[in-house]
């Protein structure tokens, strides 16, 4: 991988990271990418995720790697050391560990006063939750976000997205450490950042906590509006057994669609459709441009049925959806999106990870990196000033010589 070649924008910046295998480490890797020194501090035996080399690779780009015991008193006074000289300490053990090894937040800031301390845990450092083991699916459970991921009717869905782990946990510490960052270079005085991901997952649900307050209760699954309540924000299959993304919430996008797939409407569809796209009569009630809930209905009226409620829509727009639902399944997916290119309504085709890869879109981004001829994601933040930078993944204990020896003579 090249290296970028502009100052990056956290140089100088060190981070000691003791964390293991996803949200942590996913966390310092966006750091490793804007620049900052992030030596991963591992146990001799090495972290757990490098039983998986194709994941451990992904997550520790661009790191250093040193090995301490911190059970060994030899070892805590090293790794004490290197706090003195350190901008931030992110760790995921469970509350209380690092209390334990002598190695907590209250001892390490008398060593380091602007010390940034993040502690990246499944449900934060307090709380009856605190002490208990979990995975993603567990913070996204509790969170209420598990309920909203399913199709109508069915169970609650599995995601090969970690949600809780990645962004409830790993970018929204991130976002804490830079903020902690910021105000110890205006203050000299640093922070414990306390994340926990179940707490990162529930503060993603904006949509569905937008429908509790305004119905009383989330709503099912497949019956909110971006869960599939209508047709027009919809997946669909196709003749080939490959699927069409349908966002053509608004009523723009939706006319569109509707003038998109017109040639391959039976003749008579086309009068019906005609006719429910006329313009309003004259003198037809519109609603204010500055009516927020005029604009929601409209959202939820593509065929001129109102209501505020997408439980209705469903109902209601159910003859819609399975027009299009047949309608979609009389030619390959590849055809749709041929037909449909031009027509500017929010249809993409549902691309497999191997396609998204060679995506000429992803490409031109940059987002697409050769790892030593597998690929790899670029860091997907752009700056007209700086670029990420990029590095191999470390074997265990790879920088103890650099580190360690010249930290050895300091101590001396």
């Amino acid at each position: 991988m090249e290296t970028c070649p502009t100052n990056p924008l956290l140089r100088g910046v060190r981070v000691l990271d003791l964390s293991r295998l996803l949200p942590g480490p996913f966390c310092s890797l966006y750091l490793a990418q804007l620049g900052a020194d992030v030596i991963k501090i591992e146990e001799p035996g090495g972290d757990y995720a490098r039983a998986s080399a194709e994941l451990f690779e992904q997550v520790n780009r661009g790191k250093r790697s040193i090995t301490l015991d911190l059970r060994q008193s030899d070892d805590v006074a090293r790794f004490k050391a290197l706090v003195a000289e350190a901008d931030v300490v992110l760790e995921s053990f469970r509350p209380g560990v690092m209390d334990k090894l002598g190695c907590g937040y209250d001892t390490l800031k008398r060593i380091n006063p602007r010390l940034v301390y993040a502690a990246l845990t499944g449900y934060g450092q307090t709380g009856p939750y605190r002490d208990r083991a979990g995975h993603d699916v567990n913070y996204l459970a509790i969170a209420g976000v598990l309920d909203q991921i399913g199709a109508h009717g069915g169970p609650p869905a599995m995601s090969n997205l970690q949600i809780a782990d990645l962004a409830g946990g790993a970018l929204t510490c991130a976002i804490g450490i830079l903020a902690a960052l910021f105000g110890a270079r205006a203050s000299g005085v640093g922070s414990f950042v306390d994340v926990g991901m179940a707490d990162g997952s529930a503060a993603l649900q904006v949509m569905a906590l937008a429908a509790l307050r305004q119905h009383g209760a989330a709503l099912p699954r497949g019956c909110d509006v971006f869960t599939g309540a209508l047709p027009n924000y919809a997946i669909y299959r196709c003749r080939d057994g490959r699927h069409l993304a349908i966002g053509a919430l608004e009523p723009k996008f939706f006319r569109a669609l509707l003038t998109g797939i017109a040639p391959a409407l039976p003749g008579w569809v086309n009068r019906v459709v005609a006719r429910k796209l006329a313009p309003r009569p004259t003198g037809a009630p519109s609603a204010a441009p500055d009516d927020p809930q005029a604009a929601a209905r409209a959202k939820l009226q593509p065929f001129g049925k109102t209501t505020t409620d997408p439980r209705d829509a469903r109902r209601m727009l159910a003859p819609l959806r399975w027009l299009l639902t047949l309608l979609f399944l009389t030619r390959p997916r590849d055809a749709w999106v041929e037909l449909l290119e031009a027509a500017d309504a929010c249809v993409t085709p549902v691309l497999t990870l191997g396609e998204a890869l060679d995506n000429a879109q992803l490409r031109a981004r940059g987002m697409v990196l050769d790892d030593g001829g597998k690929p790899a994601f670029n860091l997907p933040i752009f700056f007209d000033n700086a670029c990420a930078t990029h590095g191999p993944s470390p074997a265990l204990g790879a920088d103890n010589d650099g580190v360690l020896g010249t930290l050895a003579q300091t101590m001396r």
